[in-house]
């Protein structure tokens, strides 16, 4: 079958750090774009990174430049967030997500309809 799983979520304290993975099966990703997003309870989703076919381009939200890395190892055919000094409003579940429109161009965006295959998400909570 054709899935994107999400791991590594968890429960960590402010400050702590976690590494999320996306792993996919039954479809290569290296044919696709991915990005990061993520869901608050009562808030919309949100973009959280991007990271484009080759790795050339990444993006990220202002509220977690300097403290989220986005990697990919098409090898392994796994995507990574690695989420670091972490702070109560990243509390959410965590989405990762497969854009094909950008497999020719090595760019990636944050816009939610440009996704068209999607993980079940992986809960993220920080707190003290």
């Amino acid at each position: 079958q054709l899935q994107l799983v999400e791991s590594g979520g968890g429960l960590v304290q402010p400050g702590g750090s976690l590494r999320l993975s996306c792993a996919a099966s039954g479809f290569s990703l290296d044919r696709y774009a991915i990005g990061w997003f993520r869901q608050a309870p009562g808030k919309e989703r949100e973009g959280v990174s991007c990271i484009s076919v080759r790795g050339r381009t990444t993006n990220y939200a202002d509220s977690v430049k300097g403290r989220f890395t986005i990697s990919r190892d098409n090898a392994k055919n796994t995507v990574y967030l690695q989420m670091n000094s972490l702070l109560p409003e990243d509390t959410a579940v965590y989405y990762c997500a497969a854009d094909y429109s950008h497999y020719y161009s090595d760019g990636c965006r944050m816009v939610r309809g440009l996704y068209e295959r999607w993980g079940q998400g992986a809960q993220v909570t920080v707190s003290s």
